[in-house]
């Protein structure tokens, strides 16, 4: 049998997404061929400390960090990249260095999703799983990712933004901005923030001004999006920038007045209608629009495409792109490559293979 591949998952975080990113984690080593890979867990704590050795997953889950659990760290050195292995006091362990050939970081939001982690890996010399990063940065932030689709000619929503500094001085002035722009009902988000984490619906400006206070919570600027009505439909993307495929759409049913963190992960009403019920032609549209998104960005390896779809006009419109979307067993990402007939340990295979493919690139 061929060398197994040292590939290390990275899950955990100082995200808000820290919960998410176990659960995806736990999902894609379960899925990795164990006869071609030699899976590492590697966790970050909520304090961005990085554990290796034992059961880090486990450690996450509880909070408690057991003996066989050790703090490691990346070492940056691209002739022999790996984890090194660190006491309580952070200092190496001798003859404690686990040799790493790939990485499949499963960080959903800020100091995973955003790039933060994709410039160490690059440092290291790294193949990697999913978006550089350029791509990562800036379809990590709504704003500049709408602005980047925008210029690429994919229909988008009206929006407006602001930083913490400039609601702070200008309070009644983007009130106003945004009733006369954008009216209400209104989408409150942070820019930079995945899983519909501090998001809301105002529908007056008292809850205006509480939605912008909940969403500068996770970050310093604030995005207000229109209301669209329309149906929540969803693709996903798999390939490089001459290769990208898009897989068959799928609709939302959300249990909840949005499809919000609640909707997502733990109340099962909501439903995925995969694929989504619609004309071939509205499928195809769909899928073209995701693949154009993708590149908009730079995007590489994957990405799930979210976007409204208002029947009665047969107006689509494009939401946001995410760069390492959730691989739960209820997710969407790998869900539809099902539908496209690509299984979800498959799936794994050739995320991994185009990470690899990437980097010879």
């Amino acid at each position: 049998m061929p060398e197994q591949l040292d590939v290390a998952v990275l899950f955990g975080g100082r995200s808000a997404e820290h919960a998410v990113s176990l659960v995806s984690a736990a999902a894609v080593m379960g899925a990795m061929d164990r006869d071609k890979y030699n899976v590492i867990p590697v966790g970050i704590t909520r304090e961005g400390r990085w554990l290796a050795g034992g059961d880090p997953l486990q450690a996450l889950r509880s909070g408690d960090i057991p003996g066989d659990c050790c703090y490691a760290a990346l070492i940056t050195d691209p002739s022999n990249p790996g984890i090194i292995l660190l006491d309580k006091k952070g200092q190496a362990r001798a003859s404690r260095f686990i040799p790493l050939k790939a990485v499949f970081p499963v960080l959903h939001g800020p100091y995973g999703e955003d790039g933060c982690i994709q410039g160490l890996l690059e440092l290291a010399g790294l193949p990697y799983v999913g978006a550089g990063v350029l791509a990562s940065a800036a379809a990590m932030d709504k704003v500049v990712m709408k602005t980047l689709f925008r210029q690429n000619g994919l229909p988008v929503g009206d929006f407006i933004n602001f930083s913490a500094r400039q609601w702070q001085n200008k309070k009644e002035d983007f009130c106003i901005k945004v009733e006369k722009e954008l009216g209400y009902p209104c989408f409150i988000k942070p820019a930079n923030m995945g899983s519909s984490i501090g998001v809301s619906k105002a529908s007056d400006r008292d809850a205006l001004c509480y939605a912008v206070a909940e969403a500068l919570r996770y970050d310093r600027k604030v995005l207000v999006e229109a209301f669209i009505p329309g149906r929540e439909v969803e693709c996903s993307v798999l390939g490089n920038e001459d290769d990208a495929i898009a897989s068959p759409p799928g609709e939302i049913i959300p249990s909840n007045d949005f499809y919000d963190y609640q909707a997502k992960y733990h109340d099962q009403r909501s439903r995925l209608l995969i694929p989504a019920p619609l004309p071939l032609l509205t499928q195809q549209r769909l899928q073209q629009y995701a693949v154009q998104a993708f590149h908009a960005v730079d995007c590489s390896g994957m990405g799930r495409i979210d976007f409204f779809y208002q029947e009665e006009t047969d107006h689509i419109i494009v939401n946001e792109i995410n760069t390492i979307p959730g691989f739960t067993n209820i997710s969407m990402y790998p869900k539809l490559w099902e539908a496209g007939g690509i299984l979800f340990s498959s799936l794994v295979d050739r995320l991994l293979g185009i990470a690899f493919q990437r980097a010879k690139q």
